[in-house]
């Protein structure tokens, strides 16, 4: 797999989408990603040519013609991107510290404790406020 792209590389929603489903079926075409996309958001066959052609421009994906298409291949592990999108969340809303967070997951209750839906709501809402500030 090729090294993580840098910080600010992280794809954007549609393209995170398309390589959701190289990594589900290893590789693709056009077709092959747009059917499984397809599935929870219905994309133009242009819209995810468009799309896995930045992927590959990126060297997120790579790419090999067969027949008269190509063929996609995902260059960089889900767990690669999973590791830069927490590294950023953490660095944006805890201040690059992962105790700031574990704390403040150690804090939000549990779903199984007997409080009101709407309190709950309310405190996540108030230490999420807390952490944006």
């Amino acid at each position: 797999m090729a090294r993580a792209p840098a910080a600010r590389e992280l794809p954007p929603p549609l393209e995170l989408m398309c390589l959701k489903a190289l990594w589900t079926l290893g590789e693709g075409n056009v077709n092959d990603i747009r059917n499984v996309t397809n599935r929870n958001k219905p994309l133009a066959y242009t819209t995810v040519m468009t799309l896995l052609d930045r992927l590959a421009r990126k060297g997120v994906a790579s790419r090999r013609k067969v027949g008269r298409a190509f063929v996609y291949t995902p260059r960089i592990s889900e767990d690669s991107i999973r590791k830069l999108a927490l590294q950023q969340f953490v660095t944006s809303y805890f201040d690059g510290s992962a105790e700031q967070l574990i704390d403040f997951l150690r804090q939000a209750p549990s779903p199984n404790s007997p409080a009101n839906g709407r309190e709950t709501q309310s405190r996540l809402d108030s230490g999420l406020d807390t952490a944006l500030l």
